[in-house]
């Protein structure tokens, strides 16, 4: 048995871990660093793996995760999840006012407005502080028991802070944030996975993995919308119950706002409705509450809606039209990637003639046919994608859609790994696949041949100028000048981006290089272990495979690249023409490294590099580089159009770099940082 100082020390570990937890997660707000953190966490779970009989429910480390669940039981909850009315203009807005009004024999009230945030529903349930049980709203009455997923997303308390109620349950919203979504769906195309469609339906998902492992790796956060039930004394209202839940440590939205009048509800509507695609997580309209709480009890309930409250819904991200055809598109690593061709729609003020529809099982999956009306969403900066189709619409003379058995481009034999979802061409020299290729390898984020566009690529091609990346490097001036619509400017600036394109780092020159699965990061980690593309092409599967982060697929696709004669050919011919394949490796201490500790954000454009190669100059230099402005950033490096971001550094007092006291930051790393007037 564990003697009284173990058991005081597992106490004190977990208050002290539980408070940076809030300070991170919720507040945004730390006071230790990161090394600092997870040496307390180490050593709470070296205790508790050495004394079992000591671990609870509410322990810190039961954030990473346990063994997976075999299936969720159903839970009744006490008080049914009430489902909201909608509005989607002003006058049901206001006639919603006017209803409640009345209700009230003309009283005047208050109302809330909080952002609907486009995610799930969850009740929370603490005893005597502790978090207890965690659900999803399900039908309203009965949902499902997630609690040892929802331990493990960092911004929901597991123990609450002050002097909770013995009993308390609070209602709140779980979302996948914007960055991790995208981070998720860029993982799964360098697998050659089908895309998540939203970050709704994927976090969805997320919350309902069996694998609480799976969504502890998710980054899922929560904001908490209102009291469900407590013991004892609550809030007079709505507002102050937001309050007295903060108070507690839960993470309440900061954009939430006390509107004494209807004029003000509108206001904060529409001012939303232009900002809402600035925020880092999904919204789809302004939740509006009558305030007091004596009030909300004598409107009552409708059925399942609440009488008090009502969802203010912004204009419609899905719309409904006909899917013309299905055409197929050969990517750069001869994948075939199914298109809807649809009557053109507008969606979310777009307008929308083409929708991705990922792959064969995806489409006969959401039982989709040629012909059909389908439903097409398109939220924030997603690509528009058809949802499903509209089946009671159906005419009889829809067409159901079969991948082709030859590729449209080239007429190869299309086929199908086992372990994949997509189709392929598996010849090398079809056309398509170059085309894609040439117009990744010119791209910004690769070689960045500005000038070069999609319509120069393919004039190249068809003239017969370029039949492989390398002969780009061999074009002449006065060759471009032939083609129509050339000019001597374009010309010379064509031929200047290509020349200095040859000294771009060796991670941007592998990635441009299209293989399969070798995506930015993956090219990253690549040339952080070998110096140059020469020792790249030596390196066997099981080598590869041993590199963090690189998985047997991904070494396959490395080696089966480099035993492609062609292929070598190509890099021959780059190295000949004095493109730099190698860079210098140094192993060096983070410790030592003049930025070590200090989080960056870039936004905007740069002129002298991209954003992708500014972040690299930063973790070169031992700093972080992230896509949120959060306390914690210590530098905001603000290009041309820096947009939300800097308004976000303002506000918080962030040091703002603009880009030329970036460069010099770059030129004097360790100079430049011990002047605060510099980065003003």
């Amino acid at each position: 048995m564990p003697g009284p100082e173990v058991t005081q020390r597992v106490a004190e570990l977990r208050q002290e871990l539980n408070y940076h937890n809030h300070r991170y997660y919720v507040l945004d707000n730390p006071v230790i660093s990161d090394y600092d953190y997870d040496r307390l966490f180490q050593e709470l779970k070296a205790i508790e793996e050495a004394h079992p009989e000591l671990v609870t429910p509410d322990s810190p480390t039961h954030r990473i995760g346990g063994e997976p669940a075999e299936g969720f039981v159903q839970v009744e909850h006490r008080h049914t999840m009430l489902s909201l009315g909608n509005a989607f203009d002003d006058e049901s807005l206001e006639a919603w006012h006017r209803r409640v009004t009345n209700l009230l024999d003309g009283a005047d009230f208050s109302m809330t407005c909080e952002l609907k945030i486009d995610g799930l529903a969850v009740s929370l349930i603490y005893e005597n502080g502790v978090l207890v049980q965690g659900a999803t709203r399900g039908n309203g009455f009965v949902g499902e028991n997630v609690t040892q997923n929802l331990r493990t997303i960092r911004s929901i308390p597991l123990q609450l802070q002050g002097i909770p109620p013995p009993y308390l349950e609070v209602r709140g919203e779980v979302y996948m944030p914007v960055a991790s979504f995208r981070r998720l769906n860029e993982e799964r195309a360098e697998r050659d996975e089908p895309l998540f469609a939203n970050p709704r339906n994927s976090g969805a998902g997320t919350i309902r993995q069996l694998d609480p492992k799976i969504t502890a790796s998710r980054n899922m956060q929560i904001w908490v919308y209102s009291l469900g039930e407590g013991d004892g004394l609550v809030p007079p209202d709505h507002w102050e119950a937001l309050k007295w839940l903060e108070s507690l440590g839960f993470r309440v939205n900061p954009n939430n706002r006390l509107c004494p009048s209807l004029e003000e509800v509108k206001a904060y509507y529409h001012e939303w409705v232009e900002k809402r695609h600035d925020l880092p997580y999904e919204v789809d309209g302004v939740v509006v509450k009558v305030n007091p709480f004596n009030y909300q009890n004598s409107l009552g309930v409708v059925g399942r809606e609440p009488r008090w409250a009502i969802a203010y819904k912004f204009p419609a991200e899905r719309a409904e039209t006909r899917l013309l055809d299905i055409v197929i598109n050969v990517g750069r690593t001869g994948s075939l990637n199914p298109q809807a061709i649809l009557e053109p729609v507008i969606v979310s003020g777009a307008t929308v003639r083409h929708a991705s529809l990922h792959n064969e099982e995806d489409i006969h999956r959401k039982g989709i046919k040629i012909g059909d009306w389908v439903i097409v969403e398109r939220a924030g900066d997603v690509i528009p994608h058809v949802v499903g189709a509209i089946e009671e619409r159906r005419t009889g003379d829809e067409v159901d859609f079969r991948m082709p058995e030859n590729c449209p481009e080239c007429g190869a034999a299309v086929v199908k790994p086992e372990d994949e979802a997509m189709h392929r061409c598996p010849n090398d020299s079809c056309p398509a696949q170059f085309f894609e290729l040439l117009k990744h390898f010119v791209s910004r984020g690769a070689m960045d041949m500005d000038g070069l566009g999609e319509q120069w690529c393919r004039i190249l091609i068809d003239r017969g100028f370029v039949g492989a990346v390398s002969d780009l490097y061999y074009l002449e001036k006065d060759k471009l000048l032939e083609l129509d619509r050339m000019g001597d400017r374009l010309a010379t600036k064509i031929m200047d981006n290509i020349e200095a394109s040859k000294t771009r780092p060796l991670p941007r020159i592998l990635f441009a290089l299209g293989i399969t699965h070798v995506g930015a990061e993956v090219a990253e980690l690549l040339t952080q272990r070998y110096a140059s593309l020469e020792q790249l092409a030596a390196a066997g599967q099981e080598e590869l495979t041993a590199i963090a982060g690189i998985g047997p697929k991904i070494a396959e696709s490395i080696y089966d690249y480099f035993q492609v004669q062609d292929n070598l050919a190509v890099i021959e011919k780059l190295r000949q023409a004095g493109v730099k394949l190698h860079h210098e490796i140094e192993i060096v201490d983070p410790g030592d490294l003049p930025w070590n500790g200090l989080t960056f954000v870039v936004t905007g454009s740069l002129s002298a590099m991209t954003r992708r190669e500014a972040e690299t100059r930063i973790k070169a230099l031992g700093g972080g580089a992230t896509s949120s402005v959060t306390r914690k950033t210590a530098f905001l490096v603000a290009g041309e159009s820096p947009g939300s971001k800097l308004d976000t550094a303002n506000r918080l007092g962030t040091r703002i770099l603009d880009e030329a006291a970036f460069l010099r930051l770059l030129e004097a790393p360790s100079d430049a940082l011990l002047s605060p007037l510099e980065a003003q």
